[in-house]
């Protein structure tokens, strides 16, 4: 049975050419990958400590369970999708909702683990009646929408939360990534996100050397007087030491506030899932139902043992696309640090030590190349943005995602983010479908002002010859 373990050596195994990429069963060398790897464990350690932390639960069994998550969706994919599972932010809310009402972190992750379950039901249904269940549900404009305010949904947390702890070396890391990014060579250019991390770590060290505190705001959001680099926890901190583990707890109440995120889970996945098909040029719509009935199994077995669910991670998109190496191998070595990190309490200081400053520089490439795949599947697909069909839906999810806009049902059920502008772009797009009249269904002529598209220049395809959307 092929596991999609065997890689084959990628060229030399050091400096890709130019142009090329590195593909899911390719790898360069094994030195390189680990490297690699590494880059995605950091990419992902920001929210993936940041989620827990925010639902009241143990970030380093966190990182354990990612590493555990992923290992199952690798060998459940075979190996066709790379992707890091790390702890979904989709669910800070609803454990906020859980524990006003009174909730113990048992209730919340009981209340996870039920819609884990639910996700891998979805997965399996996928399966049986193929992808097109879910592109007849999420053609490329919801699907292109989906992923875009996926994204730039992450953006208030760099404003809000990164940013404005240390403007100034936000901007230096930023600054550096970028440069790192576009003018280094071969390998150097391919890890700039944990250099940048490297830059800034030793930047803020030597700034409190030179200038002492600073006066911002700090990680709990009070102005105060404090370190940019804060190493007193890694002295308290034992270098090796086993989690925290706890069952969970099935209550009715907390089940029914958080089931309804299990839309915003599908569509992550099946975001995923087309991102990666596009920027590796290989079609996987016959692993969309694996890698969602996957995603739900390691959620499973994460809250199963009092950890946070997993969903497909956009952090690790946007270092795939900074990268271009799509190589499974690297997310075998990242999955690897992952475990053996959660069993070092000292390690886990050590990244969560990471000023607020320097995750701002990085944040702002990384969650920016997130949302800017989504324009990328609309261009690929020849999605037309002057009807109105595509238009408004679109526009309206994705500024409800961005601006994280809240629907309170009841005292205890709302919808907002994520979930709500997913299901504004899939409901409104189709209902607006059902009602159009014929000529915006199939559009011939221009529908809206053209402006300076392409089309007035020649080039691109003929309006007769537009995708379906």
């Amino acid at each position: 049975m092929d596991l999609g373990v065997r890689w084959k050596l990628h060229g030399d195994g050091r400096t890709p050419a130019p142009g090329a990429v590195v593909r899911p069963d390719e790898r360069l060398s094994w030195p390189r990958t680990a490297g690699l790897g590494a880059q995605h464990v950091v990419a992902m350690f920001g929210a993936s400590f940041v989620a827990p932390v925010l639902m009241g639960l143990d970030p380093n069994l966190a990182i354990m369970m990612s590493g555990v998550a992923t290992v199952v969706f690798l060998l459940a994919t075979r190996g066709r999708v790379p992707s890091y599972l790390g702890c979904s932010l989709s669910f800070v809310g609803v454990a906020a909702v859980i524990r006003a009402q009174g909730g113990s972190s048992a209730t919340v992750t009981g209340a996870v683990f039920v819609v884990g379950a639910a996700l891998f039901l979805v997965g399996l249904a996928v399966q049986r009646f193929g992808a097109r269940i879910i592109h007849a549900a999420m053609p490329p404009i919801v699907t292109g929408a989906v992923v875009m305010l996926i994204g730039f949904n992450l953006a208030p947390v760099t404003a809000t939360t990164y940013w404005p702890q240390d403007q100034w070396t936000a901007l230096a890391v930023m600054v550096f990534t970028g440069l790192a990014v576009v003018c280094l060579r071969g390998f150097w250019s391919r890890v700039a996100i944990f250099l940048g991390l490297v830059f800034g770590y030793v930047l803020s060290w030597a700034l409190d050397r030179i200038f002492g505190r600073i006066h911002s705001v700090d990680a709990s959001g009070k102005v105060t007087d404090h370190w940019r680099l804060d190493l007193s926890g890694v002295g308290r901190a034992d270098w090796i030491g086993l989690p925290s583990f706890h069952g969970p707890s099935f209550e009715w109440s907390a089940i029914l506030v958080a089931l309804p995120v299990v839309i915003a889970l599908v569509a992550e996945n099946a975001g995923h899932v087309k991102a990666v098909g596009e920027m590796t040029g290989d079609s996987l719509d016959d692993r969309l139902g694996t890698a969602i009935a996957a995603d739900g199994v390691g959620s499973m077995l994460s809250t199963a043992v009092g950890g946070p669910p997993n969903t497909t991670y956009s952090e690790n998109i946007g270092v795939m696309a900074a990268t271009r190496v799509y190589s499974t191998a690297a997310y075998w070595a990242a999955a690897c640090f992952a475990l053996l990190f959660g069993l070092c309490p000292k390690f886990g200081a050590v990244v969560a030590a990471i000023p607020g400053g320097v995750l701002g520089g990085i944040t702002v490439i990384l969650y920016g190349m997130i949302g800017l795949l989504g324009a990328q599947i609309w261009l690929n697909a020849g999605v037309d943005l002057r009807n109105p069909l595509n238009l408004v839906p679109a526009a309206a999810g994705i500024v409800i995602g961005v601006g994280n806009v809240t629907m309170e049902f009841t005292d205890t059920f709302s919808l907002s983010g994520i979930a709500l502008g997913t299901l504004v772009v899939i409901i409104g797009y189709h209902g607006l479908r059902s009602l159009a009249p014929p000529h915006l269904k199939e559009p011939r002529e221009p529908l809206l002002d053209e402006g300076t598209s392409s089309y007035d220049s020649g080039s691109g395809p003929e309006p007769g010859q537009r995708a379906k959307s």
